[in-house]
């Protein structure tokens, strides 16, 4: 099983970071991606019309993300993966840590994905609301 490690500095709080992954709207406002999301432990979740699945986990506000993980391209046999998300404030606004673990072999080209359809977009998102 894979693991990816990405970290990302946004310029705005770790609060607003938060908040916008667990709100369906601001969530796709920020991918671009359809998301239906739930600030609630237990609540599941969808993005990207569907093709990410999962459960929040654990929810410690404005500091960490812990949900289950899953793409319509998982084997039924597959187990979720588990995404972690750690956000701590910074002098010019947060950094994001994104942990993504217990991928399944041949699925590592999520590294990409991360990186253009969540941490690019985060960061245009997040310079447009601070201009």
């Amino acid at each position: 099983m894979d693991t990816i490690h990405l970290t990302e500095k946004f310029n705005v709080s770790a609060d607003a970071v938060y908040k916008a992954w667990l709100d369906s709207d601001s969530h796709t406002d920020m991918t671009g991606g359809e998301a239906e999301c739930s600030d609630e432990i237990g609540d599941t979740y969808s993005t990207w019309d569907e093709y990410i699945t999962g459960k929040n986990i654990s929810l410690i506000p404005y500091s960490e993300i812990i949900q289950t993980w899953r793409t319509s391209e998982f084997a039924d046999t597959d187990p979720d993966s588990k995404l972690t998300l750690l956000l701590k404030n910074t002098e010019s606004g947060c950094e994001l840590t994104l942990i993504h673990e217990n991928i399944p072999e041949g699925q590592s080209d999520y590294k990409k994905g991360w990186i253009e359809h969540y941490l690019n977009p985060m960061k245009e998102f997040f310079n447009e609301l601070s201009i």
